[in-house]
């Protein structure tokens, strides 16, 4: 994409992409599992992409390196788990009340919400408070995260990295097919029932409804914010577990913590600058997008998952993509030993 380039002037360069319809339900389910999307793309990036830039990186010490590619993997593995075990259930909580607001919901918070749009699929306000809801769960849960990640990094520089690898003789068993007797009961229906009710207490809350209203105009940013906000929380908690843990040797716990830090800062100034440029010179693209698409009841979704998918592109790119070596440079010059 051509940053500047004036959309109207040429359509058809994008074809049907408008309104393809697999690119339109990519955008829906992001929008409706943006934590769970933000929780893949980062595994992806952890666990691939990161390690094979920190491995690359050239005059840095080899325990260094080890360590901060263990925190890499662990980081994305923890993030992956928590994102399923938490967000999935609470996500589809809300897409439940979205559904049948009736059901859940107040008419006076009905009506609130909506003022004018045709649904509340397509109320900002709506979508602005749920999204908020969803996206705190990072920010939540930013602290178990840290002590997750800090807890699996010595066991993985085992794992990954023993010199005394024992070869496991490769045994050829019959599968086994387990015995199902009857049919097991299912309980995703009522949890998920439970979760709604009290994802529905919180939307009927008027604070919340009042803070939605109020910054609603923000809602392209609500991603970026949010994930700034979760790094911050992360990083600080991440240093504070490190330096507490006995099983990371003493030795290689600065070069970690500032390898992190120096990431963390580096992925916000950058991330929210590239985030900014591309979100202001992209503005032709979505009001053509909105244009072509302006008859489509689930609109509004297709664009709070554009506004989802921007800056966590952007920001993985910068963190696990872009800085990995500069960062793991700096971080092991730090190392005194």
């Amino acid at each position: 994409m051509k940053i500047g380039y004036d959309y109207n002037k040429s359509p058809a360069t994008f074809g049907g992409l408008w309104n393809n319809k697999t690119v339109l339900k990519g955008l829906e389910t992001v929008s409706e599992h943006s934590t769970s999307f933000i929780a893949a793309t980062t595994f992806v990036m952890a666990s691939g992409v990161r390690p094979v830039a920190i491995a690359a990186t050239p005059n840095v010490k080899e325990e260094n390196k080890k360590y901060a590619v263990s925190n890499s993997i662990a980081s994305g593995l923890v993030k992956l788990g928590i994102g399923l075990a938490v967000a999935v259930p609470i996500e589809n909580a809300i897409k439940k009340v979205e559904k049948n607001p009736e059901k859940f919901l107040s008419k006076n918070t009905i009506d609130t919400f909506k003022k004018g749009a045709v649904s509340l699929s397509n109320s900002r306000t709506f979508k602005f408070a749920t999204q908020f809801m969803k996206q705190s769960i990072g920010f939540i849960t930013a602290i178990p995260k840290s002590v997750m990640t800090v807890a699996l990094i010595p066991v993985l520089t085992k794992k990954l990295f023993s010199q005394k690898k024992e070869k496991k003789k490769i045994e050829h068993k019959k599968p086994v097919t387990p015995q199902v007797f009857g049919k097991i009961p299912s309980f995703k229906g009522g949890i998920t029932n439970i979760a709604a009710k009290g994802a529905a207490k919180i939307l009927n809350s008027k604070t919340v409804q009042n803070t939605a209203e109020k910054f609603t105009p923000y809602d392209t940013d609500i991603t970026r914010n949010m994930a700034v906000a979760t790094d911050i929380l992360l990083t600080a908690s991440f240093a504070n577990e490190t330096i507490k843990n006995e099983n990371i040797e003493k030795e290689r716990k600065k070069p970690l913590i500032m390898n992190t830090l120096y990431g963390t800062i580096a992925s916000i100034i950058g991330g929210c600058a590239i985030d900014e440029a591309v979100k202001k010179n992209t503005k032709n693209f979505i009001l053509k997008f909105k244009e072509q698409n302006k008859n489509d009841p689930k609109l509004a979704k297709y664009i709070e998952g554009i506004n989802i998918i921007r800056p966590t592109l952007i920001f993985a790119a910068v963190y696990y993509g872009l800085l990995p070596m500069a960062t793991t440079y700096l971080a092991d010059k730090t190392d005194k030993s």
